[in-house]
């Protein structure tokens, strides 16, 4: 069985050129099928919808991993606080100030935060070569990119210590005293 394929260029909408074309091919040969027919557009979308699945799937697992981590550093700072409870308190009381307590807790879930990044840009570069093979026109080193995620990251932490922080600025002295 031969397989034939028959590109055509031409000006006017590609479907009534198909037409045509089916038409004059039956007139040569009632039994020579025409079947597949698709535009350039439409068979460049078709090659390339493996990869925009994965892209897709990688942005969405993305979007999830960084979710979770400003659930998981909430969360541990957050127990962090409860658990200190008494000792914000004491410190209260010995006449810490609120922006002191707020910027204890800032800077406990930040410093995690950056360990994190650092790690995540040694691991980045240290794996480049594959990650090359994954991205197309990005340079796996791309300064810009390492950079906006880190500062993404860095934003998201922020909000996700914010909140812990806040509430240990709220903490009682004489309910600190008494906790447990």
């Amino acid at each position: 069985m031969l397989d034939l394929s028959l590109h055509v260029k031409t000006s006017v909408e590609p479907f009534v050129v198909a037409e045509q074309l089916r038409a004059e091919i039956k007139s040569l040969d009632p039994h020579l099928p025409l079947y597949n027919v698709k535009t350039l557009e439409g068979e460049i979308d078709e090659s390339l919808m493996q990869e925009r699945l994965v892209t897709w799937l990688s942005a969405a697992f993305g979007i999830l991993a960084t979710l979770l981590t400003a659930l998981g550093l909430y969360g541990v700072l957050t127990f962090s606080v409860a658990r200190r409870t008494r000792e914000i308190g004491i410190r209260v009381a010995l006449g810490a100030q609120r922006r002191d307590v707020f910027k204890l807790v800032m800077v406990r879930g930040m410093i995690v935060v950056l360990i994190g990044i650092a790690v995540g840009i040694g691991a980045s570069l240290a794996l480049s070569r594959v990650l090359e093979t994954l991205l197309f026109g990005v340079k796996a080193t791309n300064v810009f990119t390492m950079i906006a995620a880190s500062a993404g990251l860095l934003l998201i932490a922020l909000v996700a210590c914010y909140l812990p922080a806040r509430r240990a600025t709220k903490v009682d002295p004489l309910v600190a005293l008494r906790y447990e």
